[in-house]
């Protein structure tokens, strides 16, 4: 079943004046009413009217999440307050969130585009959705709840964690398809074959994953472990939330909802596109949002356009896989967490010196971080209430600022690595 058959099975060249009209639009809107955009699109000598070819997409200076901070909360909004219904946001290095907003427009189109990767992914109507992702100011659980329930799918808005509930649920309720990170996926077989219940009797048959990317062969294991099919769809807060793109049942890429969003591929060092099939960041301008408009942001993102028809039937322009990032964030079981908030939180704990290791490995199928961070005074290691007291507090806040569990361990003074030159920080074991 095609959700928007109009668009998502439109020629090329349909596609492109949908795009080229849209494009000018926001351009005009983003000179018009955003004042950090008039001032980089002027220093840049770009107009409005120069806009003639999707082409010229390439006169336009790059947006970065710097760019976010920097016009923090709200500046880089292109509506008045009273307009905006919804806001959400995201971590940056710095602990200042990058705040998104929407109108009521922005959110009929979210609704929209996710009912098209629900449904390209094999979602109908009949099904019973249980989201496990948190309904916090990240955008991953509000997007697929909207967009599910345009589609005319049940809700279990039981937001994550809480393991054991959460496979009583699926039980209990009849649940049809799960909304997770695929590592979470797999903790959740694991815990049910524990408990002595068989997955492959429960009604649960599609997988809609997203928040970290995963294998191949993570895939296979999942679709064993539950017997379901496993997709994978991508946003990200800055450009809508989940629903710029979303594969379908063929699993040959993810199909890009092309007439709100203009994707490009730009060689990661000279920042100059690269041709279709050839990875480099994606760079990606928003069509038609109308509280927060974006023009070509660059996700730090790697992958390529896959721009031939899909076996679907859907002509949609695909993007392949994450393959990486261009910079150091980690993805922590779907929460974005860059090591420098994590230092920022260490060194807000009274007694922690400066030095310390993020440690992330694999705890059966799940992500798992473990911090070392060094004493101040060695006398603290004779007070073992002391010593509680400073574990409590640094996973507290680990948890309640970044949203990460953590193990923290804490070492004597002097103990752990010091570095000449770039310091280390992180250690990957995955």
């Amino acid at each position: 079943m095609i959700w928007n058959e109009g668009i998502e099975c439109a020629s090329r060249e349909k596609i492109e004046a949908i795009q080229l009209e849209r494009l000018r639009s926001t351009v005009e809107n983003c000179y018009n009413n955003v004042p950090h955009y008039k001032k980089k699109l002027d220093a840049a000598g770009v107009k409005p009217g120069d806009f003639k070819t999707l082409a010229d997409i390439t006169k336009i200076p790059f947006t970065e999440k710097d760019d976010l901070r920097a016009n923090y909360p709200y500046k880089l909004f292109a509506v008045p307050m009273k307009d905006v219904v919804r806001i959400h946001a995201s971590s940056g290095t710095t602990g200042k969130p990058t705040v998104v907003g929407y109108t009521q427009n922005d959110l009929d189109m979210w609704a929209e585009v996710v009912a098209r990767l629900a449904c390209a992914a094999g979602a109908t109507s009949e099904d019973i959705a249980q989201i496990s992702f948190g309904y916090t100011l990240f955008t991953g659980a509000f997007g697929l709840h909207y967009g599910l329930e345009k589609l005319g799918a049940t809700i279990i808005p039981i937001s994550g964690g809480n393991t054991d509930r959460q496979i009583n649920v699926m039980e209990d309720f009849g649940t049809t398809l799960l909304v997770s990170t695929p590592s979470y996926a797999l903790y959740l077989a694991e815990v049910a074959k524990k408990k002595g219940i068989d997955t492959k009797k429960l009604p649960l048959k599609i997988g809609m994953f997203g928040g970290e990317g995963h294998t191949e062969q993570m895939r296979a294991q999942i679709e064993k472990e539950l017997d379901i099919i496993a997709t994978e769809n991508y946003g990200l807060s800055e450009i809508i939330g989940p629903g710029t793109s979303g594969e379908c049942t063929v699993k040959d890429g993810m199909h890009i909802a092309e007439d709100h969003f203009y994707c490009e591929i730009v060689d990661k060092d000279t920042l100059e596109p690269v041709p279709y099939g050839e990875p480099g960041e994606m760079v990606i301008t928003s069509l038609s949002k109308e509280a927060l408009p974006i023009l070509r942001y660059r996700t730090k993102d790697i992958t390529w356009l896959i721009p031939e028809k899909c076996k679907c039937g859907r002509t949609s322009m695909r993007m392949a896989k994450i393959q990486g990032r261009t910079d150091d964030m980690l993805i922590i079981r779907g929460v974005n967490v860059f090591p420098s908030q994590i230092e920022g939180v260490l060194l807000d704990v009274e007694g922690i010196g400066p030095h310390y290791e993020i440690i992330v490995k694999k705890d059966g199928v799940m992500d798992k971080i473990e911090v070392m961070v060094e004493l101040v005074d060695a006398s603290l290691l004779e007070s073992f209430s002391a010593l509680e007291e400073i574990e409590k507090k640094i996973k507290h806040d680990l948890f309640t600022i970044l949203n990460i569990s953590a193990d923290v361990h804490l070492a004597e003074p002097e103990s752990l690595k010091r570095f000449e030159g770039k310091a280390q920080r992180v250690t990957d074991l995955r």
